[in-house]
């Protein structure tokens, strides 16, 4: 059974040590082990996820009752066309493919339409293999983008949309 809690700021350790714990089977044969360290450096440190949940991002923590197995952060990004944005969809590697990612797509789904969501957009990595995870969930590629993160390192995505 998976239980799922919004995060509080002391849950923030907890989201940190999931990236770091999910990234490098995430993306070990995308991008290079210098480039995930400078990511989750940039994205994950304490101070960085206070601001998100300060500026307004939701963060789920999936637990199975013993371990905490995944997460998700979202938020809105455009209020005028009521586009909200999955930021992170995380789920620790031996716990792949048993739905707890789409456990936590669907609590992301249900939580942004109760706030009027017409659009959910996601960045993934090209060459990710959760693109098809996103497709299976009805999410259709909208662009395809190049993000300069810094350090000479980029973010070669798909943004892509689902209409709610």
């Amino acid at each position: 059974m998976i239980y799922l809690r919004k995060a509080k700021e002391e849950d923030l350790p907890i989201i940190s040590n999931l990236a770091e714990q999910t990234w490098p089977t995430a993306y070990d044969d995308i991008i290079s082990a210098e480039q995930i360290t400078f990511m989750l450096d940039k994205m994950y440190n304490q101070g960085e996820l206070l601001n998100q949940l300060r500026e307004g991002h939701t963060f789920l923590i999936a637990s199975d009752l013993k371990d905490d197995v995944g997460f998700a952060g979202f938020s809105v990004i455009n209020s005028e066309t009521q586009t909200f944005k999955l930021h992170k969809l995380y789920v620790r590697p031996k716990m792949q493919g048993k739905g707890v990612g789409k456990i936590l797509m669907n609590e992301v789904v249900d939580q942004i339409k109760k706030q009027g969501a017409k659009f959910l957009q996601l960045n993934v990595n090209r060459n990710n293999k959760a693109k098809y995870f996103y497709e299976k969930a009805g999410f259709k590629i909208k662009e395809t983008v190049d993000v300069n993160i810094g350090n000479g390192f980029y973010m070669n995505d798909y943004v892509m949309e689902r209409a709610l």
